[in-house]
């Protein structure tokens, strides 16, 4: 009846939709006609038409007025033409000047006409109508209208609003018929008296044909029903239905004292003789009123088999999943190996031991006959006498490990006393072995990515039952997910390998010669990848070196070569002698550039670096530092005091747009400047304060040399195994002292030339020096010349005796100097050219004060010389 009843509606909602878009149609066909006569005459009647009509021009008039005109009205074209059909206006200016589409007799004739044409906008509905003249003569005709396609949107605009109407009457009557009838259903439960009946004779036999006990019992405590299973698993008698449940025969006394609680049971075991049952008790309250309880039985007994093969089970898997957490949480070969070992003791065997071909512990694929090192060993007693640890093997061919490792497939050896083929390996031992109570082993190939990197043998003692073929299944599949992970440790070993190689060959491999300090340093690579710390030791000009350290974000290949080629830039400002701040800022310019033109390498990302930058000048013991983002270095006193140096921090480079500051301190001989990196101090199991009070700590102890004190910081806050890279630099400082130390100030006069000549020579032949006494005054000569002639005063004088002769002369002018050729013809400009001939280094550098031109020779001697000490005592 409910269908019948959908079906109706649904088909006068249908005809009445049809007769709705039927009237719909002609409604909006006759709006189009009336909107296209009312437009048209409009138009027609207007003055500004007239006009226009005996104007030598018409179509310059009409065409805009038309356009303004249709717009204005809503229509989708206004044609004005002459008698004979020749268009003014069209929205198409190029149909202009051609014949009008339709048929103008009737309004030549003086009437309006409407007709449906195929046109230049396409299927059009227009009306035609005349413009006459006072005298009544149609002097021309007028033509407005739609397109179908636009009478057909009107309609398409209204159909939603139709149908949705409709649907909504529909939805109406479905859900009153769906109400009605949901009602009846209720009330008659849906049945007649023949289904009532099949449907009491149904429940009757499922209740008795269920492989589970029902019971039903009432509030008095009596039996009302017990369906077969419940009989069969209980024990119950035929007419035990209508009893009091205590006294039915044969009910076992706690299924008794259950039913009788009324209590809620839920999955509770109770032994019934040789059986098990699960039981479940519900009260059941038909009318509001406790009135008995419903009970289910499931019989469990043979349950228990299968219970114990799903725990067995669970174990397995239970196991993988470890395995799969706990193996690999390293890089490391020789970690990975020992934690796959770690956890199928005792689990799964009493003893693990695996065998590596020694090319994968450096990274490498193992070729066929590749040794075997026993990489690691895992079991329940510590005496067994199985090879030791790095013991390195070579498996004759009848063993389970030569064969699991030539074709990679496992092999199970369930006796290992009815297996001779293991013996031939070491006989003494493999009786030893048998003796200690290990019978049966599982010998499976590390494999991954079709390549054999080793072998896994799992060893059985304690449990007296050997490995079956399940237990080989577990273990090819442990050794399987362990593979991956010890094959992604080989790859990144070779991987890391040659990164810290290519590090290593960025960074200094000895420090330079130079007097001015002491320095000991010490890098370490991260355990997880190379970063890029640096360090660097550059002499300066008159005595000075440059203490540099650095630190590039981000770790490996890009880090690294980003490190080298910051380095570099380092060493090429340095040796324009720059004051630390403008270095920084030269470096902090590289940096902007290099991530710039490293932009699109989505491997490197934004690049980032920190850096501290120190000169010590061992004549006036002054040392200028200046940091971009860096820690501050320590300095250690010659008693032992220790304190950070309260240096501006400057932003990090590749930032930009902020200025460096630079900071001076003044260094007792003998003082140690501590310069490191973040790796150094910085931890996840401490912050960075507590890591730099260690390194004070570590530090302060008087009269270590700064190897010790490396030592001593390396032993005392570097973990077992480092995640971020550590650079650290000790320099201790030396002094210059005044005995080799010479400085005169010059007459700014040609004279003073000779006076200073004079003392040099004197002071030359005072050091042993008089091997250089000529080219020295030659260099003294040419360069006071040029201070006297090109510079200002004042002009000074200085002579160095380090591990080279420096003389410097300085001015206070800021002009550059310039090194050319001079012409035949030219009086002077040889100057310079000498200087640079007979010195082996010169340079330039620029003061508050002005500027200091330098040049370095050579010391006499077989090796260059070497100055006698450099702790201020005179040589001899």
């Amino acid at each position: 009846m409910f269908v019948l009843q959908v079906a109706i509606v649904v088909l006068l909602a249908t005809g009445a939709l049809v007769a709705l878009l039927l009237q719909s149609r002609h409604d909006v066909e006759r709006e189009a006609r009336n909107r296209s006569i009312a437009v048209a005459e409009t138009f027609a009647h207007a003055p500004d038409v007239q006009e226009a009509l005996r104007t030598p021009d018409p179509s310059a008039i009409l065409q805009p007025l038309a356009e303004v005109t249709r717009k204005a009205a809503g229509v989708d074209f206004i044609v004005v033409m002459d008698t004979h059909g020749i268009r003014y206006s069209h929205p198409q200016p190029d149909r202009i000047g051609k014949r009008f589409v339709g048929t103008i007799e009737p309004s030549l004739a003086g009437r309006v006409h409407t007709e449906s044409v195929d046109g230049p906008l396409g299927q059009e509905i227009q009306a035609v109508v005349p413009v006459t003249a006072p005298d009544g003569r149609v002097v021309a005709l007028v033509s407005a209208g739609l397109t179908v396609e636009h009478v057909t949107g009107v309609l398409d605009r209204q159909f939603p609003v139709i149908l949705l109407a409709i649907a909504t009457g529909l939805a109406l009557s479905t859900a009153g018929t769906a109400l009605i009838s949901r009602r009846l259903r209720r009330q008659t439960h849906g049945l007649g008296t023949q289904e009532m009946t099949r449907m009491y004779e149904h429940h009757d036999a499922v209740l008795h044909s269920v492989r589970e006990g029902v019971l039903i019992t009432d509030g008095d405590g009596r039996l009302v029903l017990a369906n077969d299973e419940a009989k069969r698993l209980l024990g119950l008698p035929e007419g035990a239905e209508g009893r009091r449940i205590g006294d039915v025969p044969g009910l076992d006394s706690r299924m008794a004292d259950l039913l009788l609680s009324g209590r809620v049971a839920t999955d509770e075991v109770l032994e019934a003789g040789d059986r098990l049952l699960v039981v479940n008790q519900r009260p059941t309250h038909p009318r509001g009123r406790a009135e008995g309880a419903a009970v289910t039985i499931r019989d469990s007994t043979d349950m228990q088999v299968l219970t114990g093969r799903a725990e067995a089970a669970r174990k397995r898997l239970r196991l993988l999943y470890d395995a799969t957490v706990d193996i690999g949480t390293t890089l490391d070969v020789t970690r990975t190996a020992q934690e796959l070992a770690d956890v199928a003791v005792p689990r799964f065997a009493d003893f693990v031991t695996i065998d590596l071909a020694t090319p994968v512990l450096d990274g490498d694929e193992p070729g066929a006959d590749a040794d075997m090192l026993r990489t690691a060993v895992s079991g329940i007693r510590p005496d067994h006498p199985l090879y030791p640890l790095g013991r390195l093997i070579d498996f004759k061919p009848s063993t389970p490990q030569a064969r699991g490792y030539g074709t990679g497939e496992a092999e199970l050896v369930p006796d290992l006393a009815d297996a001779p083929g293991w013996r031939a390996q070491d006989l003494q031992r493999a009786e030893a072995i048998l003796a200690f109570g290990i019978h049966s082993l599982i010998a499976a190939p590390l494999k991954a990515r079709g390549v054999v990197l080793g072998v896994v043998n799992f060893w059985r003692a304690a449990k007296p039952e050997p490995f079956d073929e399940d237990d080989l299944s577990l273990a090819e599949e442990l050794v399987a997910r362990a593979a991956v992970a010890m094959d992604n440790a080989r790859r990144y070993t070779r991987e890391h390998t040659l990164a810290v190689t290519l590090q290593r060959s960025l960074l200094p491999r000895a420090l330079p010669e130079q007097s001015a300090v002491d320095a000991a340093h010490s890098y370490l690579p991260a355990q997880s990848g190379v970063g890029g710390d640096w360090f660097d030791v550059i002499p300066l000009p008159g005595g000075r070196v440059a203490l540099v350290v650095g630190d590039v974000v981000g770790h490996g290949l890009h880090a690294a070569a980003t490190m080298g080629r910051l380095r570099t830039a380092v060493h090429n400002f340095s040796s324009l002698d720059l004051p630390p701040e403008e270095i920084l800022a030269r470096l902090d310019d590289l940096v902007q550039r290099i991530d710039h033109d490293d932009g699109d390498d989505t491997d490197g990302g934004v690049l980032g670096a920190t850096c501290l930058y120190a000169v010590y000048d061992p004549v006036s013991r002054n040392c200028a530092l200046s940091r971009a983002g860096h820690l501050p270095p320590l300095v250690v006193a010659p008693d032992g005091s220790t304190h950070f140096v309260d240096l501006p921090a400057g932003p990090p480079l590749g930032l930009g747009g902020m200025p460096f500051e630079t900071a001076e301190l003044h260094l007792a001989e003998g003082s140690q400047l501590v310069m490191y990196t973040d790796g150094l101090v910085e931890q996840r199991t401490r912050d960075i304060g507590e890591g730099m009070e260690l390194l004070r700590s570590a530090l302060a102890h008087p009269g270590r040399d700064p190897h010790e004190s490396c030592r001593a910081v390396l032993a005392a806050m570097l973990p077992s195994r480092p995640t971020d890279d550590v650079a650290l630099l000790i320099a201790r400082t030396r002094t210059l002292g005044p005995d080799r130390v010479a400085q005169w100030d010059v007459p700014f006069q040609p004279s003073g030339v000779g006076v200073v000549r004079n003392l040099a020579a004197a002071k030359l032949e005072e050091w042993g020096l008089d091997e250089l006494a000529f080219t020295t005054e030659l260099i003294l000569s040419e360069l006071i010349t040029n201070a006297v002639r090109h510079g200002s005063a004042p002009v000074r004088v200085r002579l160095l005796h380090d591990h080279v002769l420096t003389c410097e002369v300085w001015d206070g002018s800021s002009t550059a100097p310039h090194l050319r050729y001079a012409a035949t013809t030219d009086e002077g400009g040889r100057g310079l050219f000498l200087v640079a001939q007979l010195s082996e280094h010169w340079g330039t550098r620029y003061t508050p004060e002005g500027k200091v031109i330098w040049a370095e020779q050579p010391l006499p001697g077989p090796s260059g010389g070497v100055p006698p000490e450099v702790d201020g005592e005179p040589g001899p």
